[in-house]
């Protein structure tokens, strides 16, 4: 098994379609998957997990029921498991998340944005 580092934005290169995450490393049952955001995606919780997002490339807010959160370039947020949010992007954005291997990006819902699971870049 050859060790590399994993370049974030070589691996950004290598897809354009938003809101479906790409797998680029596992640590243990863990999965450290990019994605681009763009525009609104759909309300969703995972019952059983946090989610991490944090912000490389841009801007993107996570939308709660009773209010909004903000994340600049460089900021991480950790939605407790169990909790319905609504990622959106108003201009492209890129986004490292980390969840357990198996998450669905939509959760239970199922839509147009529900991206198929475990794909690597």
């Amino acid at each position: 098994m050859k060790l590399e580092a994993i370049n974030l934005k070589e691996k950004f290169k290598k897809f354009s379609d938003h809101w479906s995450p790409k797998v680029i490393a596992e640590m243990n049952d863990y999965q450290f998957k990019i994605a681009k955001f763009k525009d609104n995606f759909v309300w969703h919780n995972h019952k059983e997990t946090d989610e991490v997002f944090l912000v490389v490339k841009g801007s993107m807010s996570i939308e709660f029921q009773d209010h909004q959160v903000e994340l600049c370039e460089g900021e991480m947020f950790v939605v407790p498991k169990g909790i319905n949010h609504k990622p959106f992007a108003k201009e492209e954005c890129h986004v490292l998340l980390i969840e357990p291997r198996g998450i669905v990006n939509t959760g239970e819902v199922k839509t147009n944005l529900t991206a198929e699971n475990d794909v690597w870049v």
